[in-house]
């Protein structure tokens, strides 16, 4: 396999030789409860991408952990994949933290929840939405990639929306937008998938994005959350902010701090953690713009609050928090995976098969 001199076939060749193995331990009287698929510098040299060119759809990128994650879901298997370094002491990370990430992540996938967040709004239903170009797809071709139903204990679904033409040069916004009639559609997904699982309609629905919200999109989400949500927050959470605090001390502003500029606001999801007289980052941190709001009711401090604690719901991670909530976080990840997914098979909506 390695000897093949064609980048494409090695790829797909090493794709098939793991899933023949998966579908191999799927088959066996007692199917393994999660799969450790330890990858050597060879195979990750030679065959972790693939770069080649389709007549139908011009340049294609692949990813060998994207592609086994993807296959492993034929399998209903979770899946931790592992680089040589990391069991050879080649990895400079800290053993502790390597031991952290490694067995929380087994906990998680075998069916537990590591931890639960503190402080989130009883009955609501947290949403983040983003967007993915599917493999194999029309230059102009996008489809939304959902994390939906994060609920108050941090439980929630994986959601692929619907397909729908997106060309930045006639939009003027290489962000994508959905329009109204797409919006109302993806947020009916989620509530009938949230009434469907938790058995119970939500008594508020957060969304989460990472542009703003144009007026169609905006009042498409609206048009369905109100028909059936009597409360709800709209919010665009953007992070090329050139806005800085610069503190008085040597060391960077509180991970919490809030402050306004005008009309805007500001969150630092990072920075110095007094409880632990640490600054758990590499450069200097940048906070969270809140670029847009719709909503009713809730006070911005109550917003911040809740983007603050989803910040610290990546159990894939040893990290105390991150600089994003994981609805937004999550759906950037979800979306590379979904794009190996064929639009003729549904993905499974448990978050294990894709961390």
């Amino acid at each position: 396999m390695l000897e093949i001199k064609s980048q494409k076939d090695r790829f797909h060749a090493a794709l098939t030789l793991f899933e023949t193995k998966l579908r191999q331990l799927a088959e066996r009287d007692s199917v393994p409860d999660y799969v450790v698929i330890a990858l050597s510098d060879q195979i990750v040299t030679r065959c972790g991408t693939a770069d080649y060119t389709s007549k139908e759809t011009g340049a294609v990128h692949r990813d060998l952990r994207r592609a086994l994650k993807a296959s492993a879901m034929k399998f209903r298997m979770p899946t931790q994949i592992v680089r040589a370094p990391t069991l050879d002491g080649r990895d400079r990370t800290p053993p502790s933290r390597i031991a952290w990430n490694f067995f929380t992540a087994m906990y998680c996938k075998t069916g537990g929840y590591p931890w639960s967040p503190y402080g989130l709004t009883p009955g609501t239903c947290y949403v983040g939405i983003g967007f993915y170009r599917p493999l194999g797809s029309a230059a102009a071709t996008m489809q939304t990639s959902l994390v939906q139903a994060f609920d108050e204990r941090g439980e929630g679904l994986v959601l692929r929306g619907h397909e729908f033409e997106w060309d930045p040069n006639k939009t003027g916004s290489r962000s994508p937008h959905l329009t109204a009639e797409g919006a109302h559609q993806l947020m009916a997904l989620v509530l009938d998938r949230y009434e469907a699982v938790m058995k119970q309609t939500p008594a508020r629905i957060v969304v989460h994005k990472t542009s703003r919200y144009w007026p169609d999109e905006r009042d498409g989400f609206r048009a369905a959350i109100e028909s059936r949500v009597r409360r709800y927050d709209l919010m665009a959470l953007e992070t090329q902010s050139r806005v800085r605090l610069i503190t008085t001390s040597k060391y960077p502003p509180l991970r919490g701090t809030r402050f306004s500029f005008g009309e805007l606001d500001y969150l630092y999801t990072t920075g110095y953690i007094s409880a632990l007289n640490e600054f758990h980052g590499m450069h200097v941190p940048a906070p969270l713009q809140v670029a847009d709001h719709v909503g009713q009711d809730s006070s911005r401090d109550a917003l911040l609050k809740e983007v603050l604690a989803l910040t610290k719901l990546n159990w894939n991670s040893a990290a105390l928090g991150g600089l994003l909530p994981i609805t937004i976080k999550f759906s950037g990840l979800v979306g590379e995976i979904m794009r190996e997914i064929p639009a003729d098979r549904e993905p499974l909506p448990q978050f294990k098969f894709y961390i």
